[in-house]
């Protein structure tokens, strides 16, 4: 059966949203490990307590933003970035929600949970979809998506703002919610390099899935689907 191969698969807004978020999350990423390597230590509860740490680690200079040693820049680096990702995100929800994007696209369905077998099985061997399946995302990725959305994204942003002396002040327990401002500064650590994780494993996708396929539909929107894959 006859199909049109190029399809209009990401709007305007996805991919504003999407470069905007890639900037903001090198930059937060980089300006944070500065800001960690004042304290080089992660620690659980309401103090920091030396020979207690959960862990200490210093990273090199080469990764951290805007220079090698310059904390009180590097917060506001910070900062500034953090609340323009956490505006490019509410902006992205909003329209994600309004234009039925994130129910459409990103909600996984009861028949995509029962596909999630197929779906390792097939990217393990890198066999990626073609024709009509290439119009949709498959649940890995939603699966993927909504675990950063839903789950790590506002958790990041809860756990910054447990750190804010000045938050903390007006509302007392949102660090005891993380079981102090330690207890969130390591939660926080962890999600940053979750989403860390999340972005390395979504290149390498990118990359192996067709690097220049890709990159073209989040530049103009256009994605070419192929031909679909013979049934064995």
């Amino acid at each position: 059966m006859a199909y049109e191969r190029r399809i209009y698969r990401h709007r305007l807004w996805v991919r504003i949203t999407h470069w905007v978020n890639l900037v903001c999350m090198t930059v937060l990423l980089m300006s944070g490990l500065q800001i960690f390597n004042a304290h080089p230590a992660l620690y659980w509860g309401d103090a920091s307590r030396f020979g207690h740490s959960l862990l200490a680690i210093h990273f090199p200079a080469w990764a951290t933003l805007p220079s090698e040693q310059w904390l009180a820049m590097g917060r506001r680096w910070h900062f500034f970035f953090a609340w323009l990702f956490v505006a490019n995100g509410v902006l992205a929800a909003v329209l994600a929600l309004a234009g039925g994007h994130f129910r459409r696209d990103l909600v996984p369905s009861r028949d995509d949970l029962h596909q999630v077998g197929h779906s390792i099985s097939a990217h393990i061997r890198l066999r990626f979809p073609k024709g009509e399946a290439a119009k949709r995302y498959n649940v890995l990725q939603k699966l993927a998506y909504v675990a950063v959305v839903c789950v790590l994204c506002p958790l990041i942003i809860a756990a910054g703002l447990a750190m804010s002396p000045r938050i903390d002040a007006g509302y007392p327990w949102l660090p005891e919610v993380f079981g102090g401002r330690q207890s969130a500064r390591t939660v926080h650590f962890v999600c940053a390099f979750s989403l860390l994780a999340f972005a390395m494993v979504h290149v390498v996708m990118v990359v192996v899935s067709g690097v220049w396929n890709n990159m073209r539909s989040m530049i103009t929107g256009w994605y070419d689907i192929g031909e679909p894959h013979e049934k064995s």
